[in-house]
């Protein structure tokens, strides 16, 4: 689920943390936009596919980190945070159930599409469905650090991704009907 994504890519802070603090906070931030940002194509072009790019995005990762250990400063600590949670979120989808309204159900082979080789990673239900409760318990862990060691503005968004996945669990297996019909 989204709220997972967003509370990683400020996991993926920590290591700013550790080397220059001063640079924590714009980095987690930019780690959750950059977390939130591959699933925007659930509202523009094909989801899981349109802006999720689970080889192709660490060609991008990999040298903005370069870059932010070079030359360490808010944009580029950010740049670094924002690319590597946008490339995690796409790898990660395929530790999931594929790209359905009812994942549960176990329908679709086609958990996060591979631009460089045009073709769909299957899923691994690692995670069973966006919503299970094992979701919840990746996103309260992945909050924890945030909510422990960086504070502030990061720790109550963490708090409130918590908040928004328990709400989302307890009421996902409710929502395919009003799925089908907003995209039908």
């Amino acid at each position: 689920m989204v709220f997972t994504h967003i509370v990683v890519g400020a996991c993926l802070a920590l290591p700013v943390l550790a080397l220059a603090p001063s640079l924590a906070v714009p980095a987690a931030l930019a780690g959750m936009a950059g977390g939130l940002a591959p699933d925007v194509d659930l509202f523009v072009g094909h989801h899981r596919r349109t802006l999720h790019f689970p080889v192709v995005g660490w060609a991008l990762a990999l040298p903005a980190c370069a870059a932010a250990l070079l030359a360490p400063t808010p944009w580029t600590a950010g740049a670094a945070t924002f690319a590597l949670a946008f490339a995690v979120h796409a790898g990660s989808d395929a530790l999931g159930a594929g790209n359905e309204v009812r994942p549960w159900e176990r329908s679709s082979a086609e958990a996060v599409y591979d631009h460089l080789h045009g073709t769909w990673w299957r899923p691994r239900y690692l995670v069973r469905y966006d919503g299970a409760p094992e979701d919840l318990f990746v996103t309260a862990v992945g909050a924890l650090p945030g909510v422990l060691l960086v504070g502030g503005v990061v720790r109550t968004l963490c708090l409130v991704c918590v908040a928004l996945g328990t709400v989302y669990v307890l009421v996902r297996r409710n929502l395919p009907p009003s799925v089908e019909e907003f995209i039908g």
